[in-house]
């Protein structure tokens, strides 16, 4: 168990490494000019030439080797040794200013949001964004483990019909029609929910739930069919044989072995779901990571990009890593 965590903590720079240059390839792809302000005003070509100059958004091999530097620490590392750093806060100390905020692995200033650094946007607006993540995948457990367990007791029936339609529906409409549905019906029409604002609880239901529903759907049919599978089993006749109850049967003895594939799934879904939830919270005015996201790449916004990127990556393969711990535990037999 040991080397399999630090076998895959070892991979972690390696992949980081490779999203990263992907990503910053792909973003300073983006057409438009990264210091335009939203109002669509440039500065002047001398103070543009200046900005650009000290961002290194002139060059992209600077740009990749300065952020590089920043990012992992290797920066704020040098500056701490050469005493640069010192220097620094003595002379904000001497002219009366507070000491500049500087971070170990430091994301860089948004070019979006001025006056504000990578590090504290997404330090503000990733806790928002992984409540409603974690919120969302309890909910599709709820929906998709029971959906699943009532279609594999009764295969071909009417109830199973029904779970097989809606998970169905929950792959196949996009999250932004659901929560818009959702929006227009609960909020509009009925009025429980509050429009345009973000006021938890009562704020994260909605969202949660248009985040949830395609979850659920996967897992609904992984369930099912690995219940299917497991209730086919050998042990499960045993257990029938031995006189085994039908909710002992379900839960006890095929729901462990059938929650496997759901296990490995809910890895990568709940990274994403705690990230990667865009288009929900532009849709409800989530202020969560995912709308700083979009407006980072209509605005070119690299330092944001980047940040709102590797912040992301690195969950995924950290909750990879968890699902994979996990797994041996729940089946000792798994190498």
């Amino acid at each position: 168990m040991l080397a399999l965590i630090g076998r895959r903590l070892l991979q972690l720079p390696l992949i980081l490494g490779a999203i990263y240059t992907i990503a910053l390839a792909l973003a300073w792809a983006i057409p438009g000019n990264p210091l335009e302000n939203p109002e669509g005003r440039r500065p002047p070509p001398e103070v543009e030439q200046a900005m650009k100059a000290q961002y290194n958004l002139d060059s992209f091999p600077r740009f990749y080797g300065s952020y590089l530097s920043n990012v992992t620490g290797v920066e704020y590392v040098r500056e701490t040794i050469s005493g640069a750093r010192r220097e620094e806060v003595q002379r904000a100390k001497d002219a009366g200013l507070a000491p500049p905020v500087r971070y170990v692995f430091d994301f860089g200033p948004s070019l979006q949001y001025r006056d504000q650094r990578v590090n504290e946007i997404i330090g503000s607006s990733l806790p928002i964004s992984m409540t409603l993540g974690a919120a969302a995948m309890v909910i599709a457990l709820v929906i998709g483990l029971t959906a699943g367990i009532i279609g594999a007791a009764k295969p071909g029936s009417l109830a199973d019909l029904a779970t097989l339609v809606v998970a169905l529906v929950g792959v196949s409409l996009p999250s932004f029609v659901i929560g818009t549905v959702l929006l227009v019906v609960f909020c509009l029409w009925l009025g429980w929910f509050p429009v345009g604002e973000w006021t938890p609880p009562r704020s994260l239901v909605l969202p949660a739930l248009t985040l949830s529903l395609p979850y659920a759907a996967y897992i609904a049919r992984l369930t099912r069919m690995g219940m299917l599978e497991a209730l086919g089993s050998d042990y499960v006749r045993t257990a029938r044989a031995k006189g085994a109850g039908a909710m002992s049967i379900h839960l006890r003895h095929a729901l462990k072995n059938a929650f496997l594939p759901v296990l490995s799934y809910l890895g990568p879904a709940t990274a994403l779901a705690m990230t990667g939830s865009f288009v929900v919270e532009v849709v409800f005015s989530v202020p969560g990571i995912g709308q700083h996201f979009v407006n980072a790449v209509q605005n070119k916004d690299l330092f944001l990009i980047l940040g709102v990127v590797l912040t992301f990556s690195t969950m995924l393969v950290l909750l990879n890593l968890v699902v994979d711990v996990l797994y041996r535990w729940v089946d000792p037999r798994i190498e």
